[in-house]
């Protein structure tokens, strides 16, 4: 199959409004939480994909739903993506001076406490700032980040390029942490008003207007010039090209939080199942593995949430064939065995949200919803 190839981002979308937040709406059912980011393509490719798709689960959940389709579109220059707000929204991470002053979409979700106290770090002041070894290469007429979930950074190598850079932040009264290969995280008090943008919605687009803006933003790119220029001059990179991978020639900054930040709140999941990425921090003593259908229905939890987050990866690099492949083996895996699991009881009712690169969208079905069999199953929501 031809791979479909797009970037959608473009600008001038309304926000329809809000809708209420995906939580089991009655207690004392076993409801179960379903997050996909990327399960919505771009608007302009949506109506040809949805006839691709062989999804027959995923058409009956949008179409035979308890409560009206909610469609929500996001600003297309938010600063992360649409599932990384939601996931913030639930554990409710704390709002940051950046994200008072300017909006919570235009700065990225303050994850960086949650993710010092999940690698065991726990500095008892500062403001902090989560940092990736990245990868920016150059296009035809501007830089490009490259998907930092990709880099297959070694430990080794990380600690390498840490030890280089350290004594550049220390100069400047930058305290340096290492958590681990893909994921440092420096202290700025002074730039607790800095908007960041999340790595994921920075990823494979021009950076120019996702680098950090605020108080601090020519220090940070003079920082990150002079470690660009010293991890060049000492051919840090050199090694991995000549494996074939990507050198490892720049740093991203996002996530800023203040250390004194209480613990991101838990939801009332009983489990979370698969948190991807940096989300796993915000519930570490729930978050599990999803190793199978069974896995997710085995406990006797009234509620809980499965993240879904096999499409990410095309979403993020436009492989929209490779997509599809991708959604019809979750349908055929994952929400064809959970819709069977509400047939026969084994859960009362299921929310179902899905994300894309600009828009989110939620769903709710009961075993009642199920039974409306004059309602033809559609993936036509999908280009709603």
């Amino acid at each position: 199959m031809a791979a479909l190839r797009c970037r959608s981002r473009s600008k001038g979308i309304a926000e329809t409004p809000q809708f209420d937040r995906s939580l089991p709406y009655n207690r004392g059912m076993k409801h179960l939480d379903i997050l996909v980011p990327f399960g919505l393509p771009p608007a302009e490719l949506a109506r040809d994909l949805a006839r691709q798709a062989k999804t027959p689960a995923l058409a009956i959940m949008l179409s035979r739903h308890s409560k009206t389709f909610s469609l929500r579109n996001q600003d297309p220059f938010s600063r992360a993506l649409p599932h990384e707000h939601w996931l913030s929204r639930q554990f409710g991470l704390p709002r940051t001076a950046a994200a008072e002053g300017a909006g919570e979409h235009d700065t990225s979700p303050a994850a960086a406490a949650a993710l010092m106290r999940h690698h065991g770090l726990a500095p008892e002041s500062g403001f902090w700032f989560v940092l990736h070894p990245a990868h920016i290469h150059v296009a035809r007429d501007h830089l490009v980040l490259t998907d930092v979930a990709q880099l297959e950074l070694e430990e080794n190598e990380s600690r390498r390029l840490f030890d280089s850079a350290h004594p550049l932040f220390e100069e400047i009264g930058r305290p340096l942490l290492y958590g681990d290969a893909a994921t440092w995280f420096m202290r700025a008090d002074d730039w607790a008003g800095l908007r960041t943008s999340s790595p994921d919605a920075a990823s494979g687009r021009n950076i120019d207007i996702w680098m950090p803006q605020g108080p601090g933003e020519l220090a940070w790119r003079k920082l990150q010039n002079e470690v660009q220029m010293q991890w060049f001059s000492e051919n840090q990179g050199e090694a991995r090209e000549m494996r074939g991978l990507k050198a490892i020639n720049s740093l991203w900054l996002w996530g800023g939080a203040d250390a004194a930040d209480a613990a991101p709140a838990h939801p009332e999941w009983q489990q979370v199942f698969n948190l991807p990425g940096w989300s796993r921090a915000l519930a570490s003593s729930r978050a599990l593995p999803a190793d199978g259908i069974a896995t997710v229905l085995a406990p006797p939890a009234q509620g809980g949430l499965l993240v879904l987050d096999s499409l990410i990866a095309p979403g993020l690099t436009d492989e929209w064939g490779y997509w599809l492949e991708r959604l019809e083996t979750l349908d055929r895996e994952w929400l064809a065995p959970l819709l069977q699991a509400l047939r026969s009881k084994k859960l009362d009712s299921l929310t179902l949200t899905l994300t894309g690169s600009d828009r989110l969208a939620q769903t709710t079905v009961t075993r009642a919803a199920l039974r409306k069999f004059w309602v033809k199953p559609s993936l036509n929501r999908l280009a709603a």
